[in-house]
């Protein structure tokens, strides 16, 4: 174990290291991919995962009662995180894929299956990154490392992190998020919230459809609004001022650069269901799903408000709501929490975003590095931020843990057909990660937020930060 916060070492035998495990992580992760392992499914995987941290050596691997894995290495008793979550999204339209997703294929350069980006090959890397610490005596004195394999993430972001931060206890100093980052170091995203819009009508026959309220027609007036506030602008002639609003000073004073640093907000219709007596009936009610991404500045309140507020929700009175979450992990545990994922941001300049550049640099330089076949997607910053959502949300966004992200694949492969992540990535990360807690210059009580949006139970001047 490492003696002192600071080493002198020939970084080349982590590189080293990290590239003789390339064959057993590759092995690693195409077994994982070949085991389905969508949202509440996970046992197999999860499983799988805990043989593999046993059979390298991890000083104690086990279970949490919601099925994530939780893979320990070292004695000490303060907790640096790798965080990876390993369930997946379902395939689609089999037509839309070239090969088995499931039984996939690797050449020299890729390897193909649901998972691979988004994002088991994160947790693959982060395992054999804890191996390469141990074996190269890289954990700092005092510390120990946690390697969370986390289960429900592509249902409910950060729910893991909930249960992880509530019952079982686990506060690390920090948590580097291994979700796909193009090679790059992320410090932040935007949230999210799910919004349900319920309208009501009257039903009669379809012969006769004057006699009736018919509930779709009332919503088609409402998703012309919807779509309105995500396609204005915010100039006075805009009736109804649309999301990029946040990015203008005027409507949003205080967090208007961070917003302009995450990119604007958006609504998303996702979902529509009716109900109606028949197909010769006229429909008594319409519902749809929202997917609102929050920037900087907004809140579930103000994006409830907001609904609420556009014309033809007034006109119709309808009802709006944000959902709840509460099917059961793949142990049985329900674990009910909201469906609102906080935005949140960490500062450039924070000891645990610089412990991750600081191993990027030694180890890489100051470029964005990978395969041939992926730079074209890595013409970047350095440290730059995601646009999906990640587990941070409950990991910095709702406790405050500073969260930093560097995982192996491409944004763009995450929820896509023929979805596939590049071998380099998963050496270049193991061994990035083998780096970070020998990096780490941090005092575990600095002030690494730049924003937060905090939970449902504060107010966005109280949580803010």
């Amino acid at each position: 174990m490492q003696k002192g916060r600071s080493i002198t070492m020939d970084t080349s035998k982590v590189k080293q290291a990290a590239q003789a495990y390339e064959k057993q992580m590759t092995k690693f992760l195409r077994d994982l991919i070949a085991i389905p392992s969508e949202s509440c499914e996970e046992e197999g995987v999860i499983k799988r995962t805990i043989k593999e941290m046993e059979a390298l050596g991890f000083d104690k691997a086990e279970i949490d009662p919601e099925g994530n894995a939780l893979g320990w290495m070292g004695t000490g008793d303060k907790i640096i995180a790798f965080d990876g979550h390993i369930d997946t999204v379902g395939i689609g339209n089999i037509a839309n894929w070239e090969k088995d997703p499931y039984e996939g294929y690797e050449t020299d350069d890729v390897i193909y299956g649901r998972g691979g980006s988004d994002q088991e090959g994160g947790v693959v890397s982060a395992v054999y990154g804890a191996k390469i610490m141990k074996d190269l005596g890289l954990i700092p004195e005092g510390y120990k490392i946690l390697v969370t394999a986390t289960v429900q993430e592509e249902d409910c972001d950060g729910l893991c992190w909930q249960y992880i931060h509530n019952e079982d206890k686990i506060k690390p100093e920090f948590v580097v998020s291994t979700e796909p980052t193009d090679g790059g170091i992320y410090r932040g995203h935007r949230g999210r919230m799910e919004i349900r819009v319920d309208v009501k009508g009257i039903s009669c026959h379809g012969s006769a459809p004057e006699r009736a309220d018919t509930a779709i027609y009332t919503m088609a007036d409402i998703l012309k609004d919807v779509e309105a506030l995500n396609a204005n602008g915010c100039e006075d002639k805009d009736a109804i001022k649309g999301l990029v609003k946040m990015l203008d000073p005027k409507f949003n004073p205080s967090h208007y650069e961070d917003a302009r640093f995450l990119g604007r907000g958006t609504c998303t219709v996702s979902q529509i269901f009716f109900t109606s007596p028949s197909r010769c009936a006229v429909a008594d009610s319409c519902s749809i799903s929202i997917d609102r991404r929050m920037t900087a500045g907004e809140t579930w309140e103000s994006c409830i408000k907001e609904i609420e507020n556009l014309p033809a929700c007034k006109k119709h009175g309808a009802k709006v709501s944000m959902y709840m979450y509460d099917r059961p992990a793949w142990t049985g545990l329900v674990y009910e929490t909201e469906c609102y994922f906080p935005t949140w941001i960490n500062k450039e300049t924070s000891g645990h975003v610089q412990a991750v550049a600081d191993a990027h640099k030694a180890l890489y330089g100051d470029k964005r590095i990978g395969s041939e076949s992926s730079m074209h997607l890595r013409n970047r910053p350095l440290i730059d931020k995601w646009t999906f959502s990640t587990n941070g949300v409950a990991i910095q966004g709702r406790y405050g843990i500073p969260c930093v992200g560097f995982g192996p694949g491409a944004e763009s492969q995450a929820h896509a057909p023929n979805e596939i992540i590049w071998k380099q990535d998963l050496v270049t990360c193991a061994a990035v990660y083998a780096l970070i807690p020998s990096m780490y210059k941090g005092q575990g009580t600095d002030d690494a937020c730049q924003f937060r949006a905090g939970g449902t139970d504060t107010t966005s001047d109280k949580s803010a930060c």
